[in-house]
């Protein structure tokens, strides 16, 4: 019999890293949302890494308590998903033991998968953990369970842990006890008005396709396959251009499937030397459903209620469609696989200007809102640099002067 599935979600942060710190850890029922535990505390002088993990320690000791055999454990921490993933070293040696703590918990589910949220997805664990750096700040050692664990009846028969699973934890720990030190982590980096050396990070240009017929009119283009009209083609060939003086040591082309897309690519491969492009499905523009092809006008008209719904939440979908919050898992998911198959590397990035908006708000930790004020051009260029330990600069926002010349 299949055993209990619980949701995590935990945060961690310190006021001036390191400063006065604090944690906090929900875990819920994940079909209903129901809040089975939280944990908070505030944890004196530490770095913000420091509390991330000690967030994720007490929410896997909350499911633990709880009788979960199955967790999925969601952080706005990239570095911890992605050392608990074993995708990254663990650098900081200060950071070993508590992910040795962390694997040694892990080890006792059948399963645990972990995934990153933007911040805004995470506001209740960050707002625990807010309350605990303010106790921290305030010189109160405060720890709280806001809500005492409720055991969960455990099912007559539940399957032992997945050895496979025990091996990657096992791995996870040695990894913590082990990893060579071969740089910082967040904790310690130079602050945001200090730029990092670009040469240590993945730098990911961000290209929006050329115009097409759709784009000069206005209308709705998601899945539907549209070709470039020719304005669009004039400008692929001055985005190209652009492209391959700003990246000249770009080691990959990596495209939307759509037609737009990888005509744009085409063009910027040819211009980078012949460099290989790969599609990626991950990249596709958002599924308008009912309203593809559709002008503003036409869908306010047919959908007023929907279309509002729409506008007010990333989590509505279009009639027959997909919402933003889908789309913005996907994009998440296409970043962190090509920081992982890319690392250090420059990578152009062909996409669309949904994606591209989603990109863009999570690397700048921007709200919903930042999706209605942020225009993005046909042909335009953006820039962001992801560093392993976590770290992300926006270098380029919509560059359009390269299709100045393009009536």
């Amino acid at each position: 019999m299949t055993g209990r599935v619980v949701l995590i979600e935990a945060d961690g942060g310190s006021r001036g890293n390191p400063g006065p710190a604090g944690y906090g850890a929900v875990v819920r029922d994940p079909q209903t949302g129901e809040v089975l535990a939280e944990r908070s505390e505030s944890i004196g002088v530490a770095t913000n890494n420091v509390a991330e993990y000690r967030g994720l320690i007490a929410g896997l000791e909350a499911a633990a308590e709880l009788g979960a055999t199955e967790v999925d454990a969601r952080m706005d921490s990239k570095l911890v998903v992605e050392q608990m993933s074993g995708r990254w070293q663990i650098k900081n040696v200060g950071l070993r033991p508590l992910a040795a703590q962390a694997a040694e918990l892990v080890a006792r589910f059948a399963a645990v998968r972990f995934s990153w949220v933007p911040r805004e997805r995470n506001r209740h664990a960050d707002a625990l953990a807010n309350a605990a750096m303010d106790a921290a700040a305030a010189g109160v050692p405060a720890r709280a369970a806001v809500e005492p664990p409720r055991i969960v009846e455990p099912p007559r028969e539940v399957a032992g842990p997945d050895p496979a699973l025990r091996d990657r934890a096992g791995e996870v720990a040695a990894s913590a006890a082990d990893a060579r030190v071969t740089g910082g982590d967040a904790s310690t980096a130079p602050a945001s008005w200090e730029p990092r050396p670009s040469l240590t990070a993945t730098r990911l240009v961000l290209v929006r396709h050329g115009e097409t017929e759709y784009t000069e009119q206005g209308r709705y283009s998601g899945r539907g396959d549209v070709a470039l009209s020719a304005r669009g083609r004039e400008q692929i060939r001055a985005t190209a251009a652009r492209v391959a003086a700003l990246a000249p040591g770009a080691v990959a082309v990596v495209s939307s499937p759509l037609s737009r897309c990888t005509s744009t690519a085409a063009a910027i491969s040819e211009a980078l030397g012949g460099v290989p492009v790969r599609r990626e499905d991950d990249l596709i523009e958002c599924d308008f459903g009912a309203w593809e092809g559709r002008t503003f006008a036409e869908v306010r008209a047919g959908w007023p209620g929907e279309l509002d719904a729409w506008l007010a939440s990333t989590a509505v979908a279009p009639p027959d469609g997909e919402s933003f919050v889908q789309v913005a898992e996907r994009a998440g998911r296409a970043v962190a696989a090509l920081c992982a198959a890319y690392p250090r590397e420059t990578v152009v990035v062909v996409s669309h200007v949904s994606p591209i908006k989603l990109m863009l708000r999570d690397a700048l930790a921007a709200g919903d809102a930042f999706l209605h004020r942020l225009y993005l051009d046909a042909a335009g260029v953006s820039v962001v640099d992801l560093w392993p330990d976590g770290g992300v600069a926006v270098r380029l926002v919509n560059e359009t002067a390269h299709l100045s010349a393009i009536a």
